[in-house]
């Protein structure tokens, strides 16, 4: 009888601490598969292809969102560059962050 309960025992215990374990790690915000969020800088590296300081359209274009909703790309281009010169610069980029974290 004293095996049993202290089976039972060990047996409540190590699914007490498991649960415990699980509730306190961080919860992942809704849609992160994972993968730490990019910060406006390596976004923008990984945009500019050929490194010159600038995002082209074509180069936004064949970028995530460009790939996925290329109608939306391209409105969020034209917003996006402010001097209307064909291109995004980092300052242009980075204004638009702020933006979004004021909004």
């Amino acid at each position: 009888m004293k095996v049993i309960t202290s089976f039972f025992t060990i047996l409540t215990l190590s699914a007490v601490t498991s649960f415990a374990a699980d509730g306190d790690a961080p919860k992942k915000p809704e849609g992160d598969k994972g993968k730490p969020k990019a910060s406006m800088e390596e976004r923008f590296k990984m945009l500019d292809k050929d490194a010159n300081g600038s995002v082209s359209k074509d180069e936004w274009m064949a970028g995530p969102l460009g790939k996925k909703d290329a109608t939306k790309a391209g409105e969020m281009f034209g917003r996006l560059d402010k001097d209307a010169n064909g291109s995004i610069s980092k300052e242009e980029m980075a204004a638009a962050v702020k933006r979004k974290k004021d909004a």
